[in-house]
């Protein structure tokens, strides 16, 4: 067809000056004030971490939303996301160090690039373990149950995730093994991560789109198991068909959570089977293909173990004793007359409550006896 030699053949690699769209100049700002600041001192901000910034932003919000959807207190996310994220980021700049100790320890090596995450180096895997950690202290603080919190941020994960990707797209980095197919990637052969040897009209599988596509199918799943689908038919166009209508929740307790670790451990597991960026090797295989596998046969176990502790649906959302009762809610056990409004003196308020109804009527009668 005339239409398909219009089609590339490959995917480009972005320009390099967007992986530094823009600086700060506080040199400018501050180095009258404080003169130990050079002129020239500039803040970059690399695309890599907006991307993570940016989905952490998004997944906040889709997170508050969900919450808020099972009775938690609206902005209450927050409270759980300010020890979850900075333990998240300190455990995925751990794993990854001490998962590639050859990058940042060695003669003449810069001691300061071990804290240098916006050059990239991440790992999810040390992110989930930090960040599990951030999110029980949080929870526990904020009286939300863990695992509630959990079932709400898998899916949201999986969003967050996809964004982060499109940063190692434009670092150019992470990609992996030659192919001759249409999408491949195009790598500039002076990467420190191009395979010596081969032509530098060489491409390579998008890893980074095929973890995005994986992560967005995902969402659809997990929403798909987390909720009881119905078909009903409906008339569309004059036509009767069947249309899927969602229903009730019917996972959780860490159920939604499991899964989440089940498909993509399944996904990382071979995108990291395939990427040509050094990594150490244990019996033949990559450490985060190792992290894969652990993370699907965990996501199985907690699955099992938490079907099997809970087959009933959660009480709420807040641990015992910790409920949030909305500003303004009407206790149920007290009865309000139709005088009860402001600044009337006349407004009397009977607690129904067993043990106040004698309290009740004997002040009546006490009322009633003076002369």
């Amino acid at each position: 067809m005339p239409g398909l030699s219009l089609l590339p053949l490959s995917i480009p690699s972005p320009p390099i000056e967007w992986q530094i769209p823009l600086t700060i100049p506080i040199g400018q700002w501050l180095h009258g004030i404080i003169g130990a600041i050079p002129a020239n001192q500039v803040i970059p901000i690399h695309s890599y971490a907006l991307c993570i910034l940016l989905g952490i932003i998004f997944a906040t919000l889709w997170v508050n939303r969900r919450l808020t959807a099972r009775g938690v207190e609206p902005g209450v996310v927050l409270d759980v996301i300010i020890w979850a994220v900075p333990l998240g980021l300190v455990g995925a700049r751990a794993y990854h160090v001490l998962t590639h100790p050859g990058d940042y320890f060695f003669a003449g090596a810069d001691p300061w690039e071990v804290v240098r995450i916006w050059n990239g180096g991440n790992a999810l895997f040390g992110s989930l373990i930090g960040g599990a950690l951030g999110a029980w202290i949080g929870c526990r603080r904020a009286g939300l149950r863990f695992w509630t919190f959990a079932d709400a941020l898998a899916p949201a994960m999986l969003l967050a995730q996809a964004l982060g990707r499109f940063g190692n797209y434009v670092n150019h980095e992470l990609f992996g093994q030659p192919t001759d197919l249409p999408w491949g990637l195009e790598i500039e052969s002076t990467n420190v991560a191009f395979p010596v040897g081969l032509p530098a009209s060489t491409l390579f599988h998008p890893t980074f789109l095929y973890e995005m596509i994986w992560n967005v199918v995902g969402i659809v799943f997990l929403l798909t198991m987390e909720h009881q689908f119905g078909v009903v038919r409906r008339t569309v166009i004059g036509l009767s068909l069947p249309i899927p209508v969602g229903g009730p929740i019917r996972l959780q307790w860490g159920k939604v959570w499991a899964l989440y670790m089940i498909w993509y451990g399944i996904g990382r597991a071979w995108f990291e089977s395939i990427r040509v960026d050094p990594s150490e090797v244990f019996f033949g295989l990559r450490t985060n293909v190792w992290g894969a596998i652990f993370t699907v046969i965990g996501g199985i176990i907690l699955f099992a173990v938490q079907s099997r502790r809970h087959t009933g649906r959660e009480p709420n959302s807040y641990l015992p004793g910790r409920e949030w009762k909305p500003a303004g809610a009407v206790d149920s056990l007290s009865t309000y007359s139709d005088a009860d409004e402001p600044g009337n003196e006349s407004a009397v308020i009977v607690d129904t409550a067993p043990e106040s109804i004698a309290s009740n009527r004997l002040a009546t009668s006490r009322a009633g006896s003076k002369p």
